[in-house]
């Protein structure tokens, strides 16, 4: 029987190359590989049939989508580790070898500078990515996602969801896991045949027990947290029904920022922000790209 997620896929690559990406895969080091969309602009076209395309450096601001859009900005859309085609052989699963990773493949593809967009664990990932990096980073857009993932804010969303551990959210092996998953990252409820729900179980959590791997390297104690003293400009856009990461996080996280972090919340949307309102984050994302280039702050 046909995977009907799996289906989709010739159909979403097409989708994405009239978006105007393409996928290039990028070696990192050896036995580490990740995989990017990229302009297709920057893609020169090889001379002879055979030879491997080379790349040029983008000439517009680079916005860079971890996990998670546009014809003024080059766009690029990175696959972290274990996702998609990206994949490594090196042993360290914490956010700071994602963030390396991700910083030398986007040097290799010519990006100078950029503004990263950020989803739930991609924004733990843009935030180290930030810290480590200030000259390639010059601006956050983070959604659904915190500084670090401390003991005790696991542990504490955990019992408030009703799971025994992230795994157990986050990498579903049944409909109903995955039901349940779908139940606290939406705002409104998504109702799909059980069918669909299998298909997408089969597709969607490959590479299981690497992924669990994350998971398990995000939790850090909390007593050995400390936030970094950011010089970028960083925007909180939210579902105001987040229920993974709530607002009163987000407000927190704000203050403990600075005056360089700014919030924009949005209504009627969960964790899922990005899907359930595209018009509205996208509205609210371009406005606040548009305003890194003027002395205004975000609308």
């Amino acid at each position: 029987m046909v995977n009907l997620v799996a289906a989709q896929k010739p159909l979403l690559n097409g989708l994405m190359k009239m978006a105007g990406v393409r996928p290039h895969t990028v070696e990192i080091e050896p036995g580490t590989v990740m995989n990017f969309w990229v302009p297709c602009e920057t893609v020169e076209k090889p001379k002879k049939k055979g030879d491997i395309s080379s790349l040029r450096k983008p000439t517009k601001p680079v916005v860079v989508l971890v996990h998670g859009f546009a014809a003024e900005y080059s766009v690029y859309v990175p696959d972290l580790l274990f996702f998609g085609g990206s994949t490594t052989n090196n042993s360290d699963r914490s956010p700071t070898f994602q963030a390396e990773c991700l910083e030398k493949g986007l040097r290799k593809l010519g990006v100078e500078k950029c503004t990263i967009v950020g989803f739930s664990y991609g924004g733990m990932v843009a935030f180290k990515m930030a810290e480590l990096h200030q000259d390639l980073v010059q601006a956050l857009v983070v959604s659904g996602s915190i500084l670090a993932m401390t003991d005790s804010i696991s542990e504490a969303t955990l019992q408030r969801l009703g799971f025994a551990s992230s795994s157990e959210l986050l990498l579903p092996t049944s409909v109903k896991g995955l039901k349940a998953l779908l139940s606290v990252a939406a705002h409104k409820k998504l109702w799909f045949p059980d069918r669909l729900h299998k298909d997408y179980l089969e597709v969607m959590f490959t590479n299981r027990q690497e992924r669990g791997d994350l998971l398990e390297a995000l939790v850090v104690s909390t007593k050995d947290t400390n936030i970094p003293n950011f010089p970028q400009r960083i925007h909180l856009l939210w579902g105001e029904n987040d229920q993974i990461f709530n607002q009163e996080l987000a407000h927190n996280m704000k203050e403990q920022l600075g005056d360089k972090a700014t919030f924009q919340g949005i209504k009627k949307a969960g964790h899922l922000v990005h899907l359930e309102r595209p018009c509205v984050y996208n509205r609210h994302l371009k406005l606040f790209l548009a305003s890194l280039h003027t002395d205004g702050a975000p609308k």
